[in-house]
């Protein structure tokens, strides 16, 4: 197998035409976030973008979207803000992990949401996380029902939560697909203040992550879309979400609220608003993405699970890596289990994060 790399903007018709279809065709492959559109987008934002393309012969095996950082550090293509990831082929096709290195000239390859089905990669999985998913297959109807039987309180006293809001403050309307740039600004300086809030890192400080996101939400393609949605009340938005739609599958990315609303949870109200929506419009999966939020924890249907790992070649550099990857693992898991030091630590972490 012979490894040719370009940038993504390098791809012609019939090679972004060939990625389509292996996505058709591998349900595991069908996230928008394995699509040529984000590869795309992210190469207008982020110069250290590649796209790694798999010869079989004549015919093309498989696409590997990266970036290659210093010494020939790898990681998948907008490293930790990309919440799928991972190599996408034809069907059947099997891959040497090293040979896929050498070919890109990386030393390693660290990941944090692999997708499923990437077998070859899994000896270098070192972690499987949650990943919550909303199944629509059935219709909203259906969900609803499921959702009442399984947390009857919950629906309960977020429809008493939703009647109070359109009382004390006024009427609700639901916007989805909307485009106003002025909503996916007041999200971003929303998750802002929660990132700080909580001591994360606030991903809307760097410049590229807002023209991605900018990018893609001018997204109107007949694979991929990018979706944004908005909960008003009285003609005030106090909630939105932003992913992107391919097909039958949602994949949500960023999603906050008007804290001013927060005893009114508008974030809940906004995703049942949603998930209805998305079910009328045909969508039959949302992907929430990984970690066990409380409220990805009480909507979701299912699990599924993403990796996390490190591929390396044997260097000095590999090594160092995953001594690094050891010893950032042991100490999240310590301040994960004392909640105490975990608040205690957090004017450190944020400092540690500029």
């Amino acid at each position: 197998m012979r490894v040719v790399v370009v940038r993504p903007e390098e791809l012609g018709d019939a090679e972004i035409g060939t990625w389509r279809s292996m996505q058709r065709a591998t349900t595991a492959l069908g996230n928008p976030f394995l699509s040529p559109e984000f590869s795309l987008a992210a190469g207008r934002s982020r110069p250290t973008a590649r796209v790694a393309v798999l010869m079989d012969g004549q015919s093309i095996a498989g696409f590997f979207p990266f970036e290659r950082g210093r010494l020939g550090n790898g990681a998948p293509i907008c490293g930790w803000l990309t919440p799928c990831q991972g190599l996408i082929h034809a069907p059947d096709v099997e891959w040497d992990c090293q040979e896929l290195l050498q070919g890109c000239q990386l030393a390693a390859w660290q990941f944090s949401n692999l997708a499923a089905g990437q077998k070859p990669f899994l000896p270098y999985q070192d972690t499987a996380v949650l990943s919550p998913v909303i199944e629509l297959i059935n219709g909203f109807a259906s969900y609803k029902a499921q959702l009442r039987e399984k947390s009857p309180k919950f629906c309960k006293e977020l429809e008493r939560k939703e009647r109070k809001l359109a009382h004390d403050v006024g009427s609700l309307r639901f916007v989805v697909g909307s485009c106003d740039p002025s909503v996916l600004g007041a999200l971003m300086a929303w998750k802002s203040d929660q990132y700080r809030r909580t001591g994360m890192t606030d991903r809307f400080r760097f410049p590229w992550v807002i023209s991605l996101v900018e990018a893609l939400l001018a997204t109107r393609g007949r694979h991929v879309s990018g979706l944004q949605c908005a909960l008003y009340a009285d003609g005030q938005l106090v909630a939105s979400q932003f992913g992107l739609r391919s097909g039958g599958l949602f994949a949500g990315w960023f999603t906050a609220y008007n804290p001013r609303f927060a005893k009114y949870s508008p974030g809940l109200i906004q995703a049942i608003r949603l998930v209805e929506a998305l079910a009328d419009a045909g969508v039959q999966t949302i992907e929430m993405g990984n970690g066990t939020a409380p409220y990805k924890e009480m909507l979701k249907s299912r699990d599924s699970f993403v990796g996390e790992g490190i591929v390396t070649r044997a260097s000095m550099l590999a090594a160092v890596l995953r001594t690094e990857r050891t010893t950032t693992r042991w100490a999240a898991r310590l301040l994960n289990n004392h909640p105490p030091l975990y608040r205690a630590t957090r004017p450190l972490r944020s400092a540690y994060r500029k």
